[in-house]
């Protein structure tokens, strides 16, 4: 069984969840935020065989695309804003993916009932 987490760009988040959840992929999705933009994410977590992991890939990869962002710039802080401090532009990826090993995974959760 492999771990798959893929950080996703939020403009194609909601792409990329519904077609893995179409080709019967399980999905967990977390919100987050990082990197040197600041910017909000959608985290990934998908369980997934070994022979699926390339479908997986593809699918993100057909889903989620590299863009260009203007960002504004926080080195004009103390000491006010010139014309080049507003903004700058940067490369966005549209998707970085991990692939991990898992040693031991139970999709079968047992309900535990209360003894009165």
């Amino acid at each position: 069984m492999k771990l798959i987490i893929a950080v996703i760009n939020n403009d194609d988040s909601a792409e990329v969840t519904e077609a893995l959840t179409r080709e019967g992929h399980r999905v967990t999705k977390l919100s987050t935020t990082g990197g040197f933009l600041l910017t909000g994410n959608t985290t990934l977590l998908i369980g997934a065989q070994p022979d699926q992991v390339e479908n997986v890939r593809d699918i993100i990869a057909a889903h989620s695309s590299t863009r260009v962002k203007r960002v504004p710039t926080f080195d004009s802080f103390g000491r006010g804003l010139g014309a080049a401090d507003v903004d700058v532009t940067a490369n966005v990826k549209g998707a970085t993916i991990f692939v991990l090993n898992t040693q031991n995974s139970d999709s079968k959760i047992e309900k535990i009932e209360d003894e009165k």
